[in-house]
């Protein structure tokens, strides 16, 4: 229903009648949408292996980063496409303040982040980036970015911007952050 529906929109007796039960039944599990909304989001993180999975075990060293850019890229907007409807509620509930979903939300993007960390560390230990770079903070820049970016895709054709060009140039930026380095395609 939050696909085809504002989720301000989605009631009990709707979800109800779509599941085939009662909406006292629905009372049994959840106090309202919020709440089983929150236990959908719940799920999406209790499967955190498919958000750390996004960067660890990717080589970040030569023509391998760039390889592993597009797939960070390819891989984070098809997870948040797959979650659209749950992720904007999520992201609706959080901007609103409620930190029930800010909560979720901050799960979900560092799963992601901290993998992401790790691996700019790494770089460093090896010493292929510069020890003055923050692991974390470009990590979670470019976790952002492309949060930002899944949720607003459809935004960039009005700047102009046709989808085939967005996700190299997301790949390209991602592997500046990590690397420091253009990428050696």
């Amino acid at each position: 229903m939050l696909s085809s529906s504002p989720y301000r929109d989605v009631k009990v007796i709707d979800v109800a009648r779509i599941a085939g039960t009662s909406p006292a039944t629905f009372y049994q599990y959840f106090p309202d949408v919020e709440g089983a909304v929150l236990e959908l989001a719940e799920e999406i993180v209790r499967d955190e292996t498919t958000l750390t999975g996004l960067v660890a075990g990717r080589t970040w060293a030569g023509k391998s980063a760039w390889t592993a850019a597009e797939d960070l890229v390819d891989d984070f907007l098809f997870f948040w496409h797959k979650n659209d409807a749950i992720l904007r509620v999520i992201d609706l509930g959080a901007a609103e303040g409620d930190k029930r979903f800010y909560k979720i939300r901050m799960k979900i993007l560092n799963a992601v982040v901290s993998s992401l960390t790790d691996s700019i560390k790494e770089l460093q230990d090896k010493g292929r980036v510069d020890k003055s770079v923050s692991p974390a903070a470009v990590a979670g820049s470019l976790v952002a970015m492309l949060a930002a970016v899944a949720a607003h895709h459809k935004d960039f054709t009005s700047w102009g911007v046709k989808q085939a060009e967005l996700k190299p140039n997301l790949a390209l930026l991602v592997h500046l952050g990590v690397t420091g380095k253009k990428p050696t395609k």
